[in-house]
């Protein structure tokens, strides 16, 4: 089967890794954490990283043809599970705002580190787009 490359030129430009990838009509989003466009995360706590990281989650689910309706698994990585639940309200508040209320299969999962020293938290998401493939 073919796929597609898919590297939104708003976000910060990949090495060594995809955004994400189409493959008929399954888009495999890669992990994001909370990248700006330049490369930076973004200054704050969990809840404007959450923020960033899932903008970036659907700013490149956008880019391959779908919307987050489309979002069939999101798994969170959280380098600190509590202070994710502390904030679950305004997180919740946050993904209503950018994606409704269809959600997805979904796991959070608490690790040590991610890549990015000052990281804390990564999503990475699959999709099912209508009209691909």
């Amino acid at each position: 089967m073919n796929h597609k490359v898919i590297n939104p030129a708003a976000l910060a430009k990949p090495s060594g890794f995809a955004h994400g990838i189409l493959a008929g009509n399954t888009v495999y989003l890669g992990g994001q954490t909370a990248m700006d466009s330049n490369g930076k995360i973004v200054p704050g706590g969990i809840v404007e990283q959450f923020r960033q990281c899932f903008s970036n989650v659907l700013t490149t689910l956008a880019e391959a043809g779908g919307m987050p309706s489309d979002l069939v698994n999101v798994t969170i990585y959280l380098t600190d599970v509590e202070d994710y639940q502390k904030n679950g309200r305004e997180i919740g508040r946050i993904w209503r705002e950018m994606a409704g209320t269809d959600y997805p299969a979904m796991a959070g999962v608490g690790v040590t580190r991610l890549w990015q020293d000052e990281a804390l938290i990564e999503i990475q998401a699959i999709a099912v787009v209508s009209g691909q493939g």
